[in-house]
């Protein structure tokens, strides 16, 4: 039977939205002739992206708890309701053979009312430490694809399978030359590179430290590739130069990753499971405005397993220069971190979760 119907249910941030899209993907290629919808947060970015990826999405009035007591709280309750009322109705309409969610807010009453009318359910955790949509429906779903150890701790162990990450189909191949990907971004073949990732919209707080390092940076000899994101590039740009490449958004990851001899990052889901497959040696400093600290959790695994360095936020300041020199300084430490790294990669992610909705079909 070719004539599935899938739904996928993930958003909020590109951590939930390109999994889902990587699935539904797969899930394309073998069945040519299923059919496919999405379902995300009205007013958030999965209404934009999945659309660009050639899919049908459905807006949920849904969005998380602050914190704080704020009218949004307030709003909470009749949200879920609206929510559950029209995911009934999309459910009823659009009859899934099954349903895959990926996290965030919205996937949380569509895959309640799916389960609850018994039609096969699978979640993708891609962090450490679950998220709390993925926890509240851990005994709805029949399987959870899981991406690290020990998430026994969040969810039955016996729907536990460890998958990985989905990432770009283009990182699992790369074949790109390293002196076409120097030329490509006019960089000396003869300096060590350092690629800075602060995400598609940046990282404040790292743009800050690579601003206030540059002369450090200089006095080391190293030429800088630094994606300072599209809310920061009108600050930062005044930095670019022959040995400074400022960019708001890199679109050839092949070429950058390629080029890079050391990397500096935030340490999102996304960002941790691609660097994996890429091996090189990188310096993890990971968002603290995550919910539950998930980022530090991502890079800790890593740390663990010898195959990452790790900067608080909160020690930049005293830290940096002594982390950066005792990598930069030994070519032992770098080869070992690149090596430890690809030993976690799992590339073949996206077709073991799709193997796993198979079995439920």
């Amino acid at each position: 039977m070719g004539n599935y119907r899938f739904i996928l249910s993930g958003g909020g941030t590109g951590g939930h939205i390109y999994p889902a899209i990587a699935i539904a993907n797969e899930l394309k290629l073998r069945y040519p002739t299923a059919e496919f919808l999405f379902v995300g947060a009205k007013d958030r970015m999965e209404m934009e992206k999945v659309p660009q990826a050639g899919y049908q999405i459905q807006g949920l009035w849904i969005s998380g708890l602050q914190r704080k007591l704020t009218l949004k709280n307030a709003m909470f309750p009749f949200k879920l309701i609206s929510s559950l009322i029209k995911a009934s109705s999309i459910v009823s309409r659009f009859k899934p053979h099954a349903v895959i969610g990926t996290g965030g807010f919205a996937s949380g009453p569509l895959l309640r009312v799916a389960s609850g009318r018994g039609i096969p359910c699978v979640l993708q955790e891609q962090n450490s430490y679950a998220g709390i949509t993925n926890k509240l429906l851990k005994n709805r779903v029949a399987k959870i694809c899981v991406a690290y150890e020990g998430m026994e701790r969040f969810f039955p162990k016996g729907k536990i399978v460890k998958t990985g990450n989905p990432v770009r189909g283009d990182l699992v191949k790369i074949k790109t030359d390293k002196k076409e990907a120097l030329k490509f971004f006019q960089l000396d073949p003869f300096k060590k590179t350092l690629l800075i990732l602060g995400g598609s919209l940046g990282a404040r707080r790292i743009n800050q430290l690579i601003e206030k390092e540059l002369p450090y940076f200089e006095s080391l000899g190293i030429q800088l590739v630094w994606q300072c994101g599209k809310l920061y590039y009108e600050t930062y740009k005044k930095h670019h130069s022959a040995n400074v490449k400022v960019v708001d958004f890199l679109n050839r990851m092949d070429y950058t990753y390629t080029m890079a001899d050391m990397i500096i990052s935030r340490a999102g889901a996304g960002s941790v499971s691609e660097l994996c497959i890429v091996g090189k040696p990188v310096i993890f400093i990971p968002s603290p405005n995550v919910t539950e600290d998930h980022q530090t959790k991502n890079a800790e695994a890593l740390v663990k397993e010898k195959a990452a360095l790790l900067l608080k936020e909160a020690q930049l300041e005293t830290d940096f220069q002594t982390v950066f020199s005792k990598l930069y300084e030994s070519e032992e430490t770098q080869l070992a971190l690149g090596r430890n790294i690809k030993k976690l990669a799992l590339p073949e992610a996206t077709k073991h979760i799709v193997d796993e909705i198979e079995k439920l079909l």
